[in-house]
């Protein structure tokens, strides 16, 4: 772990947790960072890895955030093994980014969090989301009651949702990451192996589905998933095909194929996941798109 204020010159990498309560604005955060909308999806209980959630690549340096699920009070031995796995993940990064709301007071679920990540060797640099909505008289209190709590490495008031201050955000980051390679494309933006594994599934069906002439015409597009505040996961996909008679079939009558095939998918998914899962399926046609090396690239053939 570098802990080093003046790093190297040259090219920079490195591994940041992002934390803090629901609602606070970490996924609009790490959004807003990379400039798009990308997939947050919930870990699975029995895994001991942390995903990616975002890859942000800039012409001096690559950074990583990962989510850590867990940080909070445990009420059963999972809860107890998901904290545990977090722990070590704070130690093991970077930097640790505390996400907080500038409308809300700190509570007991700050409170756990602090007490956590004071228990890791960790740099820790608060970030207080929507301060667009917060007056500057009314910020400074808020500032000052997270200072006496614990001694942040750096404070960076910000707006997620406006993208106020958050190069000066990223500027703190990089004070504490070390000399480092550049570990993904730069046009990568999410680490997507669950995703790619559900794109893969919704084929699957399709493919069980349909009639011969359909398989190799199928492409399948995870255009957004994202976890709603209940939990739930919203997955919505398309199915492309090269022609409109293909389409036709895929839909079938009444809609009535697309809704087996959905509901087949969303079945397998839920085992995979751990979690309930809506799935929003739609068909469209891109003609003849395995011939198109763009839309190749784009579909993730190459």
């Amino acid at each position: 772990m570098n802990t080093n204020m003046n790093p190297p010159h040259g090219h920079q990498s490195g591994f940041v947790a992002v934390v803090g309560r629901p609602n606070v604005g970490k996924s609009t955060l790490v959004n807003s960072l990379i400039g798009q909308k990308i997939a947050i999806m919930s870990d699975k209980p029995q895994t001991t890895r942390n995903k990616i959630l975002c890859v942000l690549t800039q012409p001096d340096a690559q950074i990583l955030f990962i989510d850590t699920p867990g940080i909070h009070k445990p009420k059963h031995k999972l809860g107890e093994y998901m904290v545990r796995a977090s722990e070590s993940t704070l130690r093991e990064v970077d930097v640790i980014l505390f996400v907080v709301d500038a409308t809300q007071k700190m509570g007991a679920g700050e409170q756990y969090i602090l007490e956590r990540i004071a228990a890791v060797n960790t740099p820790v640099i608060l970030a207080i989301n929507k301060i667009d909505l917060v007056s500057r008289t009314d910020l400074l209190p808020v500032i000052e009651t997270y200072n006496t709590a614990h001694s942040f490495n750096a404070v960076v008031p910000i707006s997620a949702l406006n993208r106020d201050n958050l190069p000066g955000l990223i500027g703190e980051i990089k004070k504490y990451l070390e000399a480092g390679p550049q570990y993904y494309p730069e046009d990568m933006v999410t680490d997507q192996p669950e995703r790619l594994v559900m794109a893969e599934l919704i084929r699957e069906k399709v493919l069980h589905m349909t009639r011969e002439e359909i398989p190799h015409a199928i492409a399948v597009d995870m255009e957004e998933i994202t976890t709603r505040n209940n939990g739930d996961l919203y997955v919505r996909a398309v199915i492309y095909v090269e022609r409109e008679s293909q389409k036709g079939i895929v839909i079938g009558h009444g809609g009535g194929l697309l809704k087996e095939i959905g509901k087949a998918a969303r079945e397998d998914i839920e085992k995979l996941l751990g979690s309930k899962v809506f799935i929003d399926l739609w068909v469209k046609v891109k003609k003849d798109w395995r011939n198109k090396e763009g839309v190749l690239r784009e579909f993730g053939y190459q």
